[in-house]
């Protein structure tokens, strides 16, 4: 296990120590191999994992005592289980692709070797926060990732919006940060540990249903905690500008690491969240809300990552509307076919910029299939598996998820009917991005010559393109796997022993199951026909339907106005008390103080001084006068 951990670790130290003296390539080979090294040694622990019985799967480890104060005693200590196994092959496996494919795609940086040692930390401290078996040993990979986000989202620091992004992700994260400090606070002194373990098996005993218990009050901090890291509302708006940073950045934040970080936290609590019945049901309407607002938005983007980008935090809403009504496994299954095809669309995305010379206005292209044979029939199996193409990855998992969010005691058939919507949206507005990225009449300026990315970039994109149709099949439901041979459900064995059973849950039935798939993947599809139909064969048509509705269009074009919301009733606010503050407190106050207490001081010493005369005379009247009062005082006493 220290193998896994340390290497990328020993990859950011030999290029961040000497990231002046190492070219393009060596620092990037450095960091590859050492990222591959940490999957090989994840593929060896989940083999390990593999061989003992099924209800023993734990491998622990306890590195050294990191702090002891009277009975309260936290080891470093890291495990491996059947949840932790699934986060450490997607990390390392994901993310030695998007090492790889940077190789090919920062080359002609100057910083490159600091990059790489940047993308390396980026991958230890997800490997810190994921295989700790505390919260406070989470907490360290929780921070580690968001300071490794800023200094990757604004890694090209000398353009002020790029250094502005960084700070944004930065700052957001620590509201979600301070919330999830105060749910450790409550949990430590509801129940004396920080230990997952412990944690879980003693949730059972204060099960709760009111809004100010320790159970809920915890369980809804450390949730805001992760609003902040998997970027839900209303803490989501960092997420987009991250797109500031390089798009490999991009990819290991969205698909591999930083933005999962919330969603495998309350997967990891599962037996704490699920006795927090009030908790699950803002997780759920929380998640639900993200799923349907961030698809909306994603419609009326025109830039190619920004599109992406509020798919993300569109389906990590999935994520957590799965939580939010007990399908734990479902939202981890999410998470990885997530992981898989997102990296794909982002690394194609970033192929794409890289063969139009920097542009990504997808206005502005059109037509590139011809000139980008690889990137588009990969970028084209990414876009099957996300809208829920059947047999896809992303089929299997989006529609376990609203399978369980229509049929669980704690879900409801508006929470499934969200899902549908979000759903109906993701397919439009990601056959929207192909149509005017890939297929149609070719819009791209007579300056701009597109080609085919280098073998380097395109073949993570194949590798990440075979997973994103495959990777699902291991999730296969019963009410299909019946239908090919009795194929057992393998995921739903694999995480079974760590998934807590829903209260009240009974068997749904195979019609149910197959009247919800039909509604989801009916209405995705004919959402796929009209985008299609509106923007290669009838492009002048959704121009038309914007300008009719030019008030709706705009106020979900600029995002609803939340932004600026932000900044008009709670950012320039506070920075107007602030200076006032300052002003009034500090410069009027304090510093007056302090030039009055010199005023005094210099007026007691120039008072001093005066009575230090020198003169004889002077002093013998002042003993005089002393002499006077102390006889006084003897006779009237």
């Amino acid at each position: 296990m220290a193998v896994l951990i340390l290497a990328p670790f020993v990859g950011f130290l030999i290029n961040g120590a000497r990231y002046k003296k190492h070219s393009g390539n060596v620092a990037g080979s450095i960091a590859t191999v050492a990222v591959a090294i940490s999957f090989v040694s994840a593929i060896l622990l989940v083999v390990d994992l593999v061989s003992m019985p099924a209800e023993a799967r734990r491998i622990a480890v306890s590195f050294f005592e990191w702090m002891a104060i009277d009975k309260f005693k936290v080891n470093a200590g890291f495990v491996v289980d059947q949840i932790s196994a699934i986060m450490i092959l997607v990390i390392t496996g994901v993310g030695t692709l998007i090492h790889l494919f940077s190789i090919g795609y920062m080359h002609h940086d100057k910083g490159v070797a600091k990059y790489f040692a940047y993308l390396n930390l980026f991958i230890f401290n997800m490997l810190l926060l994921v295989l700790g078996d505390s919260l406070l040993v989470m907490f360290v990979g929780w921070e580690g990732v968001g300071l490794c986000s800023y200094l990757l989202i604004g890694f090209w620091f000398t353009d002020k919006e790029k250094a502005a992004a960084g700070m944004k992700a930065f700052i957001t994260n620590r509201i979600g940060d301070a919330a999830f400090l105060l749910g450790m606070f409550v949990l430590f002194i509801t129940f004396g540990t920080l230990n997952f373990s412990e944690l879980n098996a003693l949730a059972p005993t204060v099960a709760e249903s009111s809004w100010l218990g320790a159970l809920t009050l915890g369980t809804l901090f450390l949730f805001i905690g992760a609003t902040g890291k998997s970027a839900q509302i209303p803490l989501y708006v960092w997420l987009p500008d991250a797109m500031a940073g390089p798009t490999p950045v991009s990819a290991l934040i969205h698909a591999a690491t930083m933005v999962t970080a919330g969603v495998y936290m309350i997967v990891r609590l599962n037996p704490l969240f699920i006795m927090a019945p009030n908790t699950m049901m803002v997780i759920a309407i929380i998640g639900a809300a993200t799923a349907v607002f961030a698809a909306t938005i994603g419609i009326t983007q025109n830039d190619i990552k920004k599109v992406l980008a509020y798919s993300t935090v569109s389906q990590l809403g999935y994520m957590f509307l799965a939580a939010g009504v007990g399908a734990f496994g479902a939202a981890m299954f999410h998470l990885m076919t997530h992981a898989f095809f997102k990296a794909l669309m982002f690394l194609g995305s970033g192929s794409v910029i890289h063969g139009m010379h920097e542009e990504q206005d997808i206005r502005k292209m059109g037509g590139l299939k011809k000139y980008m044979p690889i990137t588009h029939i990969t970028f084209l199996m990414g876009w099957l598996a996300i809208i829920g193409t059947p047999l896809f990855s992303g089929f299997f998992s989006k529609d376990e998820i609203l399978a369980y969010a229509f049929h669980s005691p704690m879900g409801s058939p508006i929470l499934w009917a969200a899902g549908v919507v979000g759903a109906t949206l993701t397919a439009f507005y990601m056959t929207r991005l192909m149509a005017l990225t890939f297929w149609g009449k070719s819009r791209v300026s007579a300056d701009v010559h597109p080609h085919e990315s280098s073998a380097i970039m395109t073949i993570p994109l194949i590798i990440l393109a075979i997973l994103s149709v495959f990777a699902g099949w291991i999730g296969v439901p019963h009410v299909i796997g019946e239908h090919l041979g009795h194929m057992p459900n393998f995921w739903e064995h694999w995480l079974h022993p760590m998934i807590s059973p829903i209260p009240g849950w009974t068997a749904i039935d195979h019609t149910t199951e197959w009247v919800l798939m039909g509604c989801s993947v009916g209405l995705a599809t004919v959402s796929a026909i009209v985008a299609y139909q509106f923007y290669v064969k009838s492009p002048e048509t959704p121009k038309k339907i914007a300008e009719s509705i030019k008030p709706v269009y705009n106020t979900v074009y600029n995002k609803y106005f939340v932004d600026e919301a932000y900044f008009g009733f709670i950012i320039n606010p506070l920075v107007s008390l602030s200076k006032n503050t300052w002003y009034y407190i500090d410069v009027n106050f304090i510093d007056k103080m302090t030039f009055w207490a010199g005023d005094l001081v210099r007026g007691m010493g120039s008072f001093a001084r005066s009575v230090q005369t020198g003169n004889m005379q002077q002093y013998a009247m002042y003993i005089g006068i002393g002499v006077v009062v102390a006889l006084s005082f003897v006779i009237m006493r």
